[in-house]
């Protein structure tokens, strides 16, 4: 009798463990969903039903979806989505290139000097990012590159961060496969290629989709380097509607335009979240 009553006691603790848990998990996850539903909710009120609304309402009955008619033709957030989508595009498939290949060089190959070389890239991410920003204006002003596309991309093509999260990653195969490989003849970049890859897909992944969202939310670099509306990004061009077009008197239009830009990394993140999960947890463990 006494073991049930202290098995019953502990299975009670348990539940109000539990029950405390998913209270406060559901809180929190409310606190950090209402901007969004926030964000969603007005951007199908129509302008006057914003505007009338002296308490904040919670819903609407007669949603709307003139404002984001209104967000693609009052300014051109279209070309906005075009440039940013070039931008991320080619910026991710360089920086994979250089990433890959260099962590591939740092964890496989042998050469003088490595060890100091590798140093020095960590050494690197103590430097404020503001003196990096101010190096790269200058280098690319005097390049002559501002307002171009490749202004706007060069500085972004290699992080050092990503390279020590896969020269970890690649660390982890077993060197006795690289041995049986270079036995057979396979070259170093066939290696990589037909084994590293795709053990280290999930990770590869991983740094794809981080980068992807990093290009995607850029503003200070695009608003240092480019003046001409051409070039725009959305986070440019959404700064640049706030200021200059509708934003401050339109609030549902301007709310519009944020769903807009916000639903490509949110349907991104939604669809690739375990494998993100599996990449970075495998990123970090040895062994």
């Amino acid at each position: 009798m006494e073991n049930e009553r202290i098995e019953r006691a502990a299975a009670r603790r348990e539940r109000v463990r539990k029950t405390l848990t998913y209270l406060f998990l559901g809180f929190w996850a409310l606190m950090v969903l209402f901007p969004f539903y926030w964000m969603l909710l007005s951007s199908v009120k129509s302008y006057g039903a914003y505007n009338a609304e002296y308490i904040p309402q919670f819903y609407t009955l007669s949603p709307t979806m003139e404002n984001y008619r209104e967000a693609f033709t009052a300014v051109p957030l279209a070309k906005y989505f075009l440039n940013t989508l070039v931008f991320t595009l080619v910026t991710t498939g360089l920086m994979l290139g250089v990433t890959v290949l260099a962590a591939f060089a740092f964890s496989r190959l042998e050469f003088r000097g490595k060890d100091l070389v590798f140093t020095f890239f960590l050494a690197l991410m103590m430097i404020p990012s503001e003196l990096v920003v101010i190096t790269n204006f200058q280098t690319i002003t005097n390049a002559g590159l501002r307002n171009t596309f490749t202004g706007l991309i060069l500085p972004s093509v290699t992080s050092v961060f990503y390279i020590y999260l896969l020269k970890e990653n690649f660390e982890q195969i077993p060197d006795e496969l690289y041995r049986a490989a270079k036995v057979d003849g396979t070259t170093d970049f066939r290696y990589l290629t037909r084994v590293m890859i795709p053990i280290c897909r999930p990770t590869i992944i991983t740094v794809t989709i981080l980068k992807v969202i990093e290009c995607w939310n850029s503003f200070v670099w695009p608003r240092l380097i480019t003046d001409d509306t051409n070039y725009f990004l959305v986070s440019n061009g959404i700064q640049a509607i706030r200021e200059n077009g509708f934003g401050r008197e339109n609030i549902p239009a301007m709310m519009a335009a944020v769903v807009v830009i916000s639903v490509p990394l949110i349907v991104l993140f939604l669809c690739f979240r375990k494998k993100i999960m599996a990449g970075v947890s495998r990123g970090g463990t040895k062994g």
